[in-house]
């Protein structure tokens, strides 16, 4: 990390980005309309180099879930990401950026068969490619130049990277390899140039962009906050996205260099089987996505439902339920829970207020033991009132033997509500926030926490929305309580130790308990 005051830094990137702009402006100025076409040609390449490298690894993230047993196959190997995403990324660049050149070769070619300079036809195609080889190198100055004007207009901490990218590479070109005749027909660009060019860039960033991948890896394995919410693809995506930006920024000066040489189809093909051995690994298991050291988080609970009960006229539904963060099916999970008779799909809903399971499985084989009518959450109307031309409401909240529990509250009909224990009140009247329309209170106690509160709800006087209307014909739920039990049910002990050994219990902050009771009130009380 660089540190250095933001004063300094603005000053010095706008010397900088000043003076590249002089010397861009006065080299065109200088050679006319057939520079600044090329100057338009070379900025295209840069465009397409981007398009191509995108394109290309995203098509990849798209076709992973369908061609390997897990959608994000590299977790535990994140390396295959080089092969999987970088390769083709590389590609495409390569790609976009050959596009570019051979319309550069084009229009030089022409300028200087209508220039009458003397040069034979075999020289012509030399120095058109050796120009066009320039001019692709130097793209790669532009494209760090508008990356260090945005990152000092927008104040970007990081802006020294591209300061280095553009200030290093511009300094090894002018030193060996600017041409100061316009008559000095150009030379092959010297490799040396590369070499000492990229020696800064690369040691100042190298670092940054592995651990980049690092922390991006690691967070789309928990990237969905309701299981099963997000598409399997989305994860891939991120990666490949992230991929391809490191790939154009820092091969650009690079790739310059192989559109003359006869490189192309050994790169072409480098690239290509590096992309299959990573596919094969992959989708053969032989690398595995998890291992017991990097396993696959996965949450057993044994829940019990009481939201569909009205008058105590029918039993509570309780059953285990396995559903995973990480995104992908559960279906190589259950090859070792065979016995377990359970059932998956995305019908197999949970509403765990603090969250909801769009997809996980569910069984019910013995089910019905290992917790007791006791424990189960009351959620009682002490009374319903109209004050002073508002609605009051006043229900007390017994959770019974648990001092963990979560409270959701639909906020498209409630304006404020207070949650009180004997007379003392532990939330007060005022602005609440909500997400989705619902406003969630987690709690957290001790062994002699209280279990019994009163909750007063302060109904909205003004008519609900038509949009208002039809989240609560969706959900038609006004509060909705879980209470977490932190005891491992005879069921639930049985499905974790039959559970892979590169699967492991995992729950955040709002995940439940291994035993968790569901209870709820609806609008219509």
């Amino acid at each position: 990390m660089v540190v250095y005051p933001l004063r300094l830094a603005t000053m010095f990137h706008n010397s900088i980005i000043l003076q590249s702009l002089l010397i861009w402006g006065t080299s065109l100025l200088m050679g006319g309309h057939p520079a600044l076409v090329s100057f338009a040609i070379s900025c295209l390449s840069i465009i397409l180099m981007w398009i191509f490298s995108i394109c290309l690894p995203v098509v990849v993230a798209f076709a992973l879930p369908y061609m390997c047993p897990f959608p994000i196959p590299y977790v535990a190997n994140p390396w295959l990401t080089i092969g999987l995403f970088g390769s083709p990324a590389l590609l495409g660049a390569f790609i976009g950026q050959h596009i570019g050149f051979i319309l550069l070769k084009r229009h030089l070619r022409r300028v200087h068969s209508k220039a009458k300079t003397g040069i034979t036809p075999s020289m012509i195609e030399n120095v058109t490619d050796l120009e066009a080889e320039r001019w692709i190198f130097k793209s790669g100055f532009v494209q760090w130049l508008i990356a260090l004007i945005l990152g000092t207009y927008f104040k970007v901490g990081s802006s020294y990277i591209a300061l280095i990218w553009l200030v290093s590479p511009a300094f090894a070109y002018g030193f060996l390899e600017a041409t100061l005749s316009p008559v000095r027909l150009p030379k092959q660009l010297k490799v040396v140039t590369l070499v000492v060019g990229l020696v800064a860039p690369v040691v100042s960033s190298a670092g940054l962009a592995v651990r980049m991948a690092d922390v991006i890896v690691g967070s789309i394995v928990r990237i969905d906050r309701n299981p099963g919410g997000l598409p399997d693809w989305l994860g891939n995506v991120i990666v490949s996205v992230a991929i391809a930006v490191v790939v154009c920024s820092t091969f650009v000066y690079l790739l310059s260099y192989i559109h003359i040489s006869g490189d192309k189809r050994i790169l072409g093909l480098l690239l290509s089987l590096s992309f299959g051995l990573s596919i094969a690994l992959a989708s053969s298991g032989i690398v595995p996505a998890f291992t017991e050291d990097v396993a696959r988080s996965v949450n057993v609970v044994h829940v019990v439902d009481t939201t569909g009960v009205h008058g105590g006229h029918i039993e509570p539904v309780s059953y285990i339920s396995l559903f995973s963060n990480t995104p992908g099916k559960l279906t190589n999970e259950l090859v070792d829970l065979g016995g377990e008779e359970f059932s998956c799909g995305r019908n197999m809903t949970t509403d765990l207020v603090t969250f909801t399971v769009k997809y996980g499985c569910w069984s019910y084989k013995e089910s019905s033991t290992g917790w007791s009518r006791s424990e189960v959450p009351v959620l009682l109307v002490e009374s319903d009132s109209v004050i002073g031309g508002a609605r009051q409401t006043v229900v007390s909240v017994d959770t019974k033997s648990s001092t963990r529990w979560t409270l959701g509250i639909n906020k498209d009909g409630i304006d404020d509500f207070t949650v009180q224990v004997d007379s003392e009140k532990i939330v007060l009247p005022g602005d609440k926030s909500e997400i989705d329309g619902w406003h969630t209170i987690q709690f957290a106690g001790g062994k002699n926490s209280p279990t019994k509160f009163q909750l007063t709800l302060y109904w909205s006087s003004s008519k609900p929305s038509e949009r208002e209307a039809k989240q609560a014909a969706d959900a038609p739920l006004l509060v909705k309580l879980r209470t977490d039990v932190n005891r491992v049910t005879p069921q639930v002990a049985r499905v974790v130790e039959k559970l892979p050994r590169w699967c492991t219990p995992f729950g955040k902050s709002t995940s439940p308990y291994t035993l968790a009771f569901l209870t709820a009130l609806r609008v219509d009380i």
